[in-house]
């Protein structure tokens, strides 16, 4: 009996050390995003409660940011292994910051949420509408930093619009206030952050910079670099497990949400859940991504996209592209598919 006791003992040892070394093999990350934990956010933790991550062997920690151009410095100074940014100004850090270690290693918003919303009732009706108006748009915005490519592309007499900086929490209350005409902002978080603010629906005209002319790509997953030299299985690992988190959230964009609400207690399920829904239709599940999976880039339009940025950037390098995206980590068994 003793000695079938002290066997047990010793299995039960043996599993508790196995078990002991996979936890201290999971590799800690912390994910620097792009925003507060609003709709968009909630593929990222679906693919920590689901596992996803932890499948890839990672310990993964996200954090809220501030604006689309947050994450960058964040991940370039190594605080961050991993963030959520937008890609333009991913090329103009790289050009300020030559050899700052970050990349873009997986596109998520294939097309920007970068958008114009403006109040019909306000006279913003078409986007000529805006020169004569006032325009609200915060400064680390990563919308107004596609403003001028806009602009560019369709004509707008840039000196007959009074650009109003504004702040994040008082850029939708102005709008509502009629404090300005317009927004620039992303469009499913201007939209229903000012609907929510009493106006109505009909009154409001959501213009994706999109399609009016912008080829630029939206939000990327970027790395720093020495980290992605040193961990290429985790950066891999990180896309793989990421893509299904969104996966997940396109088949149940209501669960998802809810499995968000406790990082953010105050929030609504129901208005998250069509602020993800949104940003699903709009600039993540697109015609190309439907074709050929997430994360990747069509190489004629990411061409034309730095030819759009030199006309509204003056670069003091010549633009290297292929430093500011690699599709390399992206995993090739085909788990980016929708």
């Amino acid at each position: 009996m003793l000695q079938r006791a002290l066997k047990v003992a010793a299995l039960g040892l043996s599993l508790s050390g196995l078990t002991a070394g996979v936890a201290a093999a999971e590799t800690a990350i912390n994910f620097a995003l792009d925003w507060k934990f609003e709709g968009p956010a909630a593929p990222w933790f679906a693919a920590v409660d689901n596992g996803h991550f932890g499948a890839e062997g990672l310990k993964v920690e996200i954090q809220a940011g501030q604006g689309s151009l947050d994450a960058i410095p964040k991940v370039a100074t190594g605080a961050f292994q991993f963030g959520f940014a937008d890609m333009n100004s991913i090329a103009k850090f790289l050009d300020q910051n030559p050899g700052a270690p970050i990349t873009a290693v997986m596109i998520v918003y294939d097309k920007p949420a970068a958008a114009i919303v403006g109040r019909k009732s306000q006279g913003i009706n078409e986007l000529k509408d805006l020169e004569g108006k006032i325009l609200g748009a915060p400064p680390p915005d990563g919308a107004w930093s596609q403003f001028p490519a806009l602009a560019s592309a369709n004509g707008l007499d840039v000196s007959k619009i009074t650009v109003e900086p504004v702040g994040f929490p008082t850029r939708e209350p102005m709008l509502a206030e009629g404090k300005v005409d317009a927004v620039t902002g992303f469009s499913f978080t201007s939209f229903l952050n000012t609907r929510r603010l009493g106006v109505p629906a009909e009154d409001l005209n959501v213009m994706l910079m999109a399609d009016y002319g912008v080829h630029y790509y939206g939000n990327a997953v970027i790395v720093n670099t020495d980290f992605a030299k040193a961990n290429e299985a985790a950066v891999t690992g990180f896309i793989k497990a990421a893509a299904k988190g969104w996966q997940d959230a396109a088949k149940d964009p209501k669960k998802a949400v809810e499995g968000m609400i406790p990082r953010t207690p105050a929030s609504d399920v129901e208005l998250e859940t069509e602020r993800l829904e949104l940003a699903l239709r709009d600039v993540v599940v697109t015609d190309y991504v439907k074709a050929n999976g997430m994360g990747g880039i069509d190489a004629d339009r990411y061409a034309k996209s730095i030819e759009q940025l030199k006309e509204i950037y003056e670069f003091k390098n010549a633009p290297t592209p292929e430093l500011y995206y690699t599709d390399a980590y992206l995993p090739k068994d085909g788990s980016l598919k929708f």
